[in-house]
């Protein structure tokens, strides 16, 4: 394996382990993406895809942090409020997270960056 092709695996590695971070392995998923960023190098699409990944992971986490906050705030647990927040989160934000992360995988299939300039 050359090293442009294991710079791709490295690649789709990274956005994969984002993915499964987002949706069925959440810390496992995480920890697998830092162990696939260190063994990547500066400037290569292996590096650009793990950093993708990360970014877009903590700010799913901070996304969640912030609902949970709003739903402790706004009534505790016990609130009817609280499905308001949770269903609203999850078929808006969350998902949007998990169509992001969808379109980072299959663009690092690639090989190229993304073109926009949000994340």
């Amino acid at each position: 394996m050359n090293a442009e092709e294991l710079e791709l695996k490295r690649a789709s590695l990274s956005a994969l382990a984002s993915l499964l971070n987002l949706t069925v392995l959440p810390v496992i998923g995480f920890i697998f993406l830092l162990f696939l960023y260190k063994q990547t190098q500066a400037q290569t699409i292996g590096r650009y895809y793990a950093v993708l990944g990360i970014k877009i992971n903590l700010a799913a986490a901070i996304a969640l942090i912030i609902v949970t906050g709003l739903m402790l705030l706004l009534g505790g647990f016990y609130s009817p409020w609280t499905w308001v927040f949770v269903i609203s989160y999850f078929v808006f934000v969350h998902a949007l997270f998990i169509l992001v992360a969808t379109w980072i995988l299959v663009r690092s299939w690639t090989g190229k960056k993304l073109t926009t300039t949000f994340l």
